[in-house]
């Protein structure tokens, strides 16, 4: 097959530095890193009922959504977090 991906600027440097390091052209390093991918987990193992999961695969998939969100943190003042400043629209 026959794919044709655009990437930005910064991931096509990133993935000839990297086929350069393990001295592959371009197309033979993607194509390892495709193979790879597709055959880290069956397919079925990926869309597993949450049911199914181990505690140990649960605690996983959490500690993914977690650092999935780094940086997202928005801090709010005490001011901001005051009840009355909450509420102050409704009259309360």
């Amino acid at each position: 097959m026959t794919l044709t991906v655009e990437v930005p600027p910064d991931v096509e440097a990133g993935l000839l530095a990297q086929a350069q390091a393990q001295g592959l052209d371009m197309p033979s390093y993607v194509e390892n890193v495709l193979r790879r991918e597709a055959m880290a987990q069956p397919v079925a193992e990926v869309f597993r009922p949450a049911e199914e999961l181990t505690a140990e695969e649960r605690l996983v998939h959490l500690r993914k959504f977690i650092e999935s969100h780094a940086g997202n943190t928005v801090v709010l003042t005490d001011e901001e977090m005051d009840r009355e400043s909450i509420y102050e629209d409704r009259g309360l």
